[in-house]
């Protein structure tokens, strides 16, 4: 059942420009802001995406001369950074906006505008890396950067200085919206909505922003440390004056692994909302999923020189860190089969979202098993920098993370869009992805143990590595075609005209209870929760008629759209420019400008929360 319209003298709603590109620019609705990001990251992905096709089509045979090593360097570098970075983050990024207000009950997010403007530093963050392609010198340090590969040394063009300022704006981003998220959810939840009745989705969120707000701080002084060896001379990381390229290693590490969980954890809340609505069961061990997440998150910090068990740490270290290892695959198991015990006995539905859901479920079970396996000290010292641990990766956050992101898209898609995704493509999507997934990350386990290392470009014919290289390169282009469809699918489904009613999946959490797509101001009514599950609850009572029809003559108090954000996010990025492009001349000017207009934002901001509701 579709909700009523609502006029514009019933509710003081934005004052948007009629349409095009201005009413975008100036937004500060969560919910436009979480489809930039996912349009974004949509862009992005076809970069990331074209880049692992480059690197396969390079590896497809022995001594194959179609890049240097240089230039195979810089693309897996970019295909790195770019998919952790700039795809999978900012997807996560655009479900938090998009659903975290909705899920608990509130018309926005704490600061609409601060949330504004750190999109558009992500968008700026993410044009700077790829602006390097046009100095012909893009970065070659993979994602981590390692000191003293990253020195001025070894790496004097200016591709890691933009690597490296472009990451800073990219976390800044992402640690102001962490505060964000975390106080709207802490302080914004409807009334009678206890944090044991909060979907799990909005846990995993909750606690995906604390690991946000410890970890981040930590990247960004190693990141400033990197910054000042390469521009100002310091040696923080240079061996030969005292410095110590361990230390990039435990800082980069300390920030790595969490940020694992940054990835994955979000995916496990799409699972868990998806799997309940398509068994037609509540979720099996609600308080235990909880409480296995805040573990995962707590022991994520104690793990993280497992990356390390080479590097001559000692037995004592490597034994501590091996049994924390060990230790966190405790409640990730209690995850998988409180998932699978969810859909026992249930009445399940095969939809498009279902099938995404237990193909994550698959995919992310062998990234874990091969990541316990890591745990062995003398097991990893084998496997370390080899193609099996690369396999082990990308079974966890594109076989996993990036199967439960699909699976999400086709599941919020109706309530976002107010159009259904068309299954059967869906289905196909589904399957040559799977099949893709699976043939390639597999085929990286067999080049590990037959011993071929990351990072090379080419390889000689008699390693034997010929017919798993090639089965590796079939199954990417596989997954391309699996992208395609997708594409394809989101591409003929914006055509069609609005017409998905609230609640098309019979779901259970609050943002099904409004109209398809949502109002600007979410809820009429701010709703009063009972129970978890509260809308299935209602449902069961009073039937369809527990969704929202907006009516009345209520005032809702939200921001107007403003320039603010986009024009203090412009005169942030002038800084990095100024360094990279224009010298330490332009830096003073950048800086005053970019304090100007972080000031107006700011004050505007306060004066929108100072003003009172009508």
């Amino acid at each position: 059942m579709s909700s009523a319209s609502v006029s514009a003298s019933q509710h003081k709603a934005p004052n948007y420009p009629a349409s095009g590109l201005l009413s975008w620019l100036v937004t500060v609705d969560h919910k436009r802001i979480g489809v930039l990001y996912l349009l974004s990251a949509l862009v992005f992905m076809i970069f990331g995406g074209i880049e692992s096709l480059m690197i396969r089509t390079q590896l497809w045979s022995p001594f194959n001369d179609l890049y240097t090593g240089m230039t195979y360097n810089q693309i897996f570098t970019m295909h790195g950074t770019t998919m952790i970075f700039l795809v999978v983050m900012p997807l996560n990024a655009a479900f938090f906006n998009l659903l975290i207000p909705l899920q608990i009950g509130a018309r926005d997010v704490a600061f609409p505008r601060l949330n504004a403007f750190t999109y558009w530093i992500f968008l700026f963050g993410g044009i700077l890396l790829h602006v390097s392609f046009f100095f012909g010198s893009m970065p070659d340090v993979g994602w981590f950067g390692y000191a003293n590969i990253s020195s001025k040394t070894y790496l004097p063009t200016v591709g890691g200085d933009f690597w490296g300022l472009s990451l800073q704006i990219l976390g800044l981003s992402t640690l102001v919206a962490s505060f964000n998220f975390f106080v709207t959810i802490v302080n914004m939840r409807a009334p009678g909505m206890t944090f044991m009745r909060m979907p799990l989705f909005t846990w995993t969120a909750l606690i995906t922003q604390v690991l946000i707000i410890l970890s981040f701080p930590v990247i960004t002084v190693g990141l400033a440390m990197l910054m000042f060896d390469r521009t100002f001379g310091t040696n923080f990381f240079n061996p030969a004056y005292g410095g110590d390229v361990l230390l990039w290693q435990h800082i980069f590490w300390v920030f790595g692994h969490p940020e694992v969980y940054i990835l994955i954890l979000p995916p496990f809340g799409y699972v868990s909302e998806i799997l309940p609505t398509f068994s037609r069961k509540t979720i099996f061990g609600y308080a235990v999923m909880v409480f296995s997440t805040c573990a995962i998150a707590f022991l994520g910090f104690t793990v993280w020189a497992h990356h390390m068990f080479t590097v001559g740490m000692g037995a004592w270290a490597n034994a501590i860190f091996a049994t924390a290892t060990m230790a966190i695959a405790i409640p990730t198991g209690v995850k998988i089969f409180n998932w699978l015990f969810t859909m026992w006995n249930g009445s399940i539905s095969v939809r498009v979202p279902w099938l995404y859901a237990v193909g994550f479920i698959l995919m992310f079970t062998i990234g874990g098993v091969t990541g316990v396996m890591h745990a062995s000290v003398p097991v990893d010292t084998q496997h370390q920098d080899s193609y099996f641990v690369v396999g082990h990766f990308h079974y966890v956050l594109i076989g996993g993370a990036l199967m439960g992101i699909i699976g999400a898209v086709y599941y919020w898609y109706p309530k976002l869009f107010g159009r259904m995704l068309n299954e059967k493509i869906g289905v196909w999507q589904f399957v040559l992805l799977l099949i893709g997934m699976n043939i390639t990350f597999m085929s990286f386990h067999f080049l590990g143990l037959e011993g071929m290392p990351r990072r090379y470009y080419t390889y000689t014919p008699d390693q034997a590595i010929t017919f798993w290289n090639r089965a590796a390169t079939v199954g990417a282009y596989i997954q391309a075609v699996s992208f395609v469809l997708f594409f394809f699918n989101i591409f003929i489904t914006m055509r069609k005209p609005i017409g998905t009613e609230a609640d098309p999946w019979n779901a259970r959490t609050l943002e099904w209870s409004i109209s398809s797509p949502p109002p600007e101001f979410n809820f009429y009514k701010i709703p009063q929760v009972e129970s978890l599950d509260d809308f299935w609850h209602k449902k069961q009572k009073i039937g369809q008629s527990a969704i929202e029809t907006l009516t009345g003559n209520e005032h809702v108090h939200l921001p107007n759209p403003s320039w603010k954000p986009f024009s203090a996010a412009s005169a942030l990025m002038l800084l990095p420019i100024g360094i990279l492009m224009y010298g330490s001349h332009l830096v003073v000017p950048a800086v005053v400008f970019m304090a100007a207009g972080l000031l107006m934002f700011i004050w505007q901001s306060i004066a929108w929360a100072l003003e009172p509701a009508e």
